[in-house]
């Protein structure tokens, strides 16, 4: 096989098993063989291998199996969390212009307008991306980034689980970054993301 065919392998292979992986159908917990995989993908080993490394890395694979967040794990996610975005939240009200705040607002009206968990949960991981450029710190922005896929999963849990108040959060916070009160916005998010967590918690416990 040439590089070509190698990389497409590879990229096949870690796209399935990760949406798999996103969307529920490989739950927490649940064992993955190479051998297995390899043979319900119709393909070699070495790109699944390489795959599992790749989600490793991304955090959604522990010891071959689907990561499952124990409370502890939660709570250091969601630690990491809010220092981030509290500060990303009081910076953006202190600098979004208004082209900025005008995506921020869409973002709200597109989650409370719309029907379909999938866009609701797009609108939601949009609207905390834009807040979290607002740090202007590029550590802060990159491991926000490395931590994207763990907390797709929280995002997709308090949504279809439908988590009372989410998205009027969201407007609340995005007002006051709007009213340029970088403490109030802080202190929204903070309170926002700790709602996420212990809503999460106990879905998971």
């Amino acid at each position: 096989m040439n590089k070509n065919g190698k990389k497409t392998s590879q990229l096949h292979a870690y796209t399935q098993i990760r949406d798999k992986i996103l969307n529920g159908e490989y739950e927490g917990g649940t064992k993955l063989t190479e051998v297995n995989l390899a043979e319900s993908m119709g393909i070699s080993r070495t790109p699944v291998r390489e795959a599992i490394r790749r989600l490793e890395q991304e955090g959604l694979i522990k010891n071959k199996k689907v990561f499952k967040p124990t409370e502890t794990d939660m709570r250091y996610l969601f630690e990491m969390r809010i220092l981030i975005e509290s500060y990303s939240a009081k910076k953006a009200a202190r600098y979004m212009i208004d082209e900025q705040i005008s995506q921020l607002r869409d973002c709200v009206h597109q989650a409370k307008t719309s029907t379909d968990t999938e866009e609701i949960i797009y609108q939601n991981k949009r609207f905390h991306d834009l807040i979290v450029k607002e740090s202007r710190n590029p550590l802060m922005i990159e491991n926000v980034e490395h931590m994207q896929a763990i907390i797709y999963l929280f995002s997709r849990a308090v949504v279809s689980h439908k988590r009372p108040f989410l998205v009027e959060e969201h407007e609340q916070i995005c007002q006051a970054i709007a009213d340029h009160n970088p403490e109030k916005a802080g202190d929204l998010m903070k309170a926002h993301l700790e709602a996420d967590l212990e809503f999460a918690l106990n879905i998971v416990t």
